[in-house]
């Protein structure tokens, strides 16, 4: 693993106001992720887990407080600049699949290389092999509508990874699972982790779940606080 932190953050504040009164949903933040870690992020529902994630990866501008990735303040860039780095850098699995209904898994996949405007015939023989290792070769001119939820969720994370990202961020992955694809689900995260080298920031309120996670953090009240010995929270 590198020496230096890949996304580095710093007194993480978010506030939302209602009328005359203020929520605080994070309240001084820290963390530091390196190259290759398995970081889980549990917490109960309504804790401020997405939020949060969201804030890391660039998508939620934070109250206060900064997030470096790579060495540049994310919040300092233009959104464009951000947007890109996120198409270039970032993937995404949410709760929801957010699949295209109109198109097809191996298109699905195809959409983060559009964006960049680099579909080309490397381009689809990537989209291929994802779908070849998350075991839907036979699937990939298959619509939203004719696949399983967990074959949805096997296209979005394929999806995530067509740009090589660096980083994977993971928001309740398996929150509209059963228990038999949650557990494929993650298996298969875990295994594409190992195989590709991303950092995984998997969210999750399932303390089961969040075991997996080399690294383990628990968000409570604002805060973000270490319960594995292997993270220092600085």
């Amino acid at each position: 693993m590198s020496q230096e932190p890949l996304l580095l953050a710093r007194g993480l504040v978010k506030q939302y106001c209602n009328g005359g009164s203020v929520l605080t949903v994070l309240n001084g933040v820290d963390c530091t992720l390196n190259c290759g870690q398995c970081v889980s992020i549990v917490g109960a529902s309504g804790a401020g887990k997405s939020t949060l994630l969201h804030m890391l990866a660039g998508l939620d501008r934070p109250t206060s407080g900064t997030v470096w990735y790579a060495g540049q303040n994310l919040y300092e860039m233009s959104d464009a600049a951000r947007a890109a780095l996120r198409n270039s850098a970032f993937g995404f699995v949410f709760q929801f699949y957010h699949l295209m209904p109109e198109f097809n898994a191996l298109e699905n996949v195809l959409l983060p290389s559009m964006i960049k405007r680099a579909a080309g015939s490397s381009a689809r023989a990537w989209a291929h092999e994802l779908l070849t290792q998350v075991g839907l070769a036979e699937r990939m001119r298959h619509f939203p509508n004719q696949l399983s939820g967990g074959e949805q969720q096997r296209v979005a994370i394929a999806r995530a990874l067509m740009n090589r990202p660096r980083m994977l961020f993971a928001d309740e992955p398996t929150g509209n699972l059963d228990r038999a694809n949650s557990e494929m689900v993650i298996a298969l995260l875990l295994a594409l982790q190992r195989q590709h080298g991303f950092t995984l920031v998997l969210v999750t309120h399932d303390m089961e779940l969040a075991q997996c996670g080399a690294v383990r953090l628990r968000l409570a009240d604002g805060i973000l606080h270490s319960y594995s010995p292997t993270v220092t929270l600085a």
